[in-house]
């Protein structure tokens, strides 16, 4: 019998397979090979209406098609850009890197050293080094950390002495900045200890706890100027700005041979650091030149020593000291007190900082007196033993002149008229100039200026003053008669210390020199130009004038008896005179001087000291700088050996008896 077909089961007959079998029914599983909806090797029978509908596959070829072109696309851009940048614009390209790669770095010039006549370091170099620092690399991107400025400045600020706000600003004013100067002639101790937390830091970033923000911190080698003897000639010496150039004084003048010619560096860096192996380019540094000064340390310093004691005990306000070889006219010491230490002016009173030697404009008073004598003994209208009647008053223009002290009439030689420093025998002796007041006034002024006043003193100094002396056509009724013993014109201490040497060495003024040469940075040394000399007077006057000098020294008469040096005849003149006040422009307090020279039978030093405004004990110039000249002058001599005296002074007359 047959058995009963299940309803829900029907066979659905089709043609058998190769091997008589029957194809599977749906959802049966189908060998490897087979396609979906289809029997191996023929068609699919559709499937019944109401029955479950086969799965049908897309073809994949339109996706792979559209793939390839999206790569094809890829690639062509790719390529594109890359033809753009290695050959379109490879030049562009590779000096924007080297911008970003390559740094440059200035190679600073060794300053050349000052030294004294006998090459002992006034002045010199030690090694020193600006601290600079890359803000591009302390910008959140870069440095992967938001305050990285601040950090840095953190870090550096106790290190540099310098405030943390002020470092911070510095790095973020331009974040793009490859460079910026975060403190300048910084010691070798300070950059050792920024490598040293320099490296700490890196040793941090590499473990992953942290960022070097000192990465862009760097270095640039310079050099610090340092001044050996620390105050020993600052106002003639003077000092360096923070950028090494020569801001006052010989540092100033002669800053384009001291201070060479600056290289260049430039090396490849990545991330702060030099690259080991990355090219260098150096140009290298011109060392600049030592310069050689006439200046002579030793005496330097007993001058200096001298003058500052003389104007703390006077109470002055300020006082010099110049020191000159008679025979070269080379200045051997230029003293200023109050002084200063170039080492640190931070603290330094303004006024103290320039070198009044040169740059003060002061009435001279009787030291003055000199040149009236040599006008008036070279002109023929006196001899040194010329009898000059001088009363107690003498009117002239409009008003009567008087001497220091009040006195009877003295009856003095012309010789006598310098020893006692009368401002009325000299008024009497130049008007024997000429016949008239246009005349005299001429031939006076004729001297004043072959002597050097009025004009420059030939050293070129910074801020020096070539004095006042106005045209004899506009000087004042009063001035015609002032200007004989010293009021009424100005000058230096360097123009008043050359009047004197230009009577020892002669009657031949030689102009002043401080610079004895140079020394190039070969070892060569350059002499310094022959200094210009200029005949003033004979040498029969200047032999005169220096017996009536020694009578100011030597004669109980005369005014400059502190002066004396046992051993050694002494020239010198004493001189005081009303002071201007430079703050008012009106006369106020006094000017005390002394000078001369040494020995004055064979000059071979001048001496000039002067004190402005001494408020303590003596003001006149004979008692508050003699014994500074005599202090300088025996100091100078023994530096020098030179030998004592080999004969007495004549010792002209200084009076004669009216009734001989």
């Amino acid at each position: 019998m047959t058995a009963p077909q299940d309803p829900c089961r029907r066979r659905v007959p089709g043609p058998a397979g190769p091997r008589g079998d029957r194809r599977p029914r749906q959802g049966a599983a189908r060998r490897p090979g087979d396609r979906a909806g289809k029997f191996s090797g023929r068609p699919a029978q559709r499937p019944r209406p109401g029955g479950p509908r086969p799965l049908r596959l897309g073809s994949p070829r339109p996706r792979l098609r559209l793939i390839s072109l999206g790569l094809t696309l890829v690639m062509l851009v790719f390529v594109v850009r890359l033809l753009q940048v290695q050959a379109v614009d490879a030049s562009a390209y590779a000096a924007k890197a080297n911008v970003n790669r390559y740094i440059p770095v200035t190679l600073s010039a060794e300053r050349g050293s000052i030294t004294d006549r006998d090459g002992v370091d006034l002045a010199t170099t030690v090694d020193a080094y600006d601290i600079t620092a890359a803000p591009d690399l302390l910008t959140p991107e870069t440095a992967r950390t938001r305050d990285a400025p601040r950090q840095a400045a953190a870090l550096l600020a106790p290190i540099l002495g310098k405030d943390q706000a002020d470092l911070e600003k510095k790095l973020t004013d331009n974040p793009e900045s490859k460079y910026v100067v975060l403190a300048r002639q910084q010691s070798p101790q300070v950059w050792n200890q920024i490598k040293d937390l320099k490296s700490a830091l890196d040793d941090s970033a590499a473990k992953g706890r942290g960022t070097n923000v000192l990465a862009g911190v760097n270095r640039e080698a310079h050099s610090k100027r340092v001044y050996p003897n620390g105050d020993l000639a600052a106002g003639l010496l003077g000092f360096v700005d923070a950028d090494g150039r020569g801001a006052a004084g010989l540092e100033q003048q002669l800053n384009k041979k001291l201070a060479g010619k600056d290289g260049k560096r430039v090396y490849a860096q990545s991330g702060g650091h030099q690259v080991p192996t990355g090219d260098v380019k150096e140009q290298p540094a011109v060392p600049g030149s030592d310069i050689e000064l006439t200046i002579d340390r030793d005496i330097q310093w007993a001058a200096q020593s001298a003058i500052a004691d003389q104007v703390r005990k006077s109470g002055a306000d300020r006082g010099y000291v110049i020191v000159q070889d008679t025979r070269t006219g080379e200045i051997l010491a230029m003293a200023n007190a109050p002084g200063f230490d170039p080492n640190d002016i931070t603290t330094t009173n303004s006024e103290h900082l320039g070198n009044a030697a040169v740059s003060d404009a002061y009435e001279p008073g009787s030291v003055s007196k000199l040149m009236s004598m040599a006008a008036v003994l070279e002109e023929g209208a006196a001899r040194w033993d010329t009898h000059v009647v001088v009363p107690n008053r003498l009117s002239r223009a409009d008003r009567a002149f008087a001497d220091d002290i009040d006195h009877p009439t003295w009856y003095l030689t012309l010789n006598g008229v310098l020893a006692k420093s009368s401002n009325i025998g000299t008024i009497l002796a130049t008007e024997q100039l000429g016949r008239t007041k246009r005349e005299k006034n001429r031939i006076l002024y004729s001297y004043l200026r072959k002597f050097g006043i009025g004009r420059p003193t030939g050293l070129g100094f910074p801020g020096e003053t070539p004095g006042i002396l106005a045209r004899p056509q506009d000087w004042s009724a009063s001035q015609q008669y002032t200007i004989p013993f010293g009021q009424g014109l100005s000058l230096n201490a360097v123009q008043a210390a050359s009047v004197y040497s230009t009577i020892a060495n002669g009657g031949e003024r030689i102009a002043p020199t401080l610079v004895r040469g140079t020394r190039g940075p070969e070892g060569d040394f350059t002499a310094a130009p022959a200094p210009k000399k200029t005949r003033v007077v004979g040498k029969e006057t200047a032999k005169t004038l220096a017996e009536m000098l020694e009578s100011v020294v030597d004669d109980e008469q005369g005014t400059g008896a502190k002066a004396k040096i046992p051993g050694y005849r002494v020239a010198g003149k004493t001189g005081t005179s009303n002071r201007v006040d430079p703050k008012t422009g009106r006369y106020r307090g006094y000017t005390a001087s002394f000078a001369g020279f040494a020995p004055a039978d064979k000059p071979r030093l001048t001496v000039y000291c002067a004190v402005q405004n001494p408020t303590k004990g003596s003001y006149f110039g004979g008692q508050v700088c003699g014994p500074v000249y005599k202090k300088v002058m025996e100091f100078g001599l023994k530096t020098l050996q030179v030998p004592p005296s080999g004969k007495q002074a004549k010792r002209l007359p200084v009076s004669y008896n009216p009734g001989q």
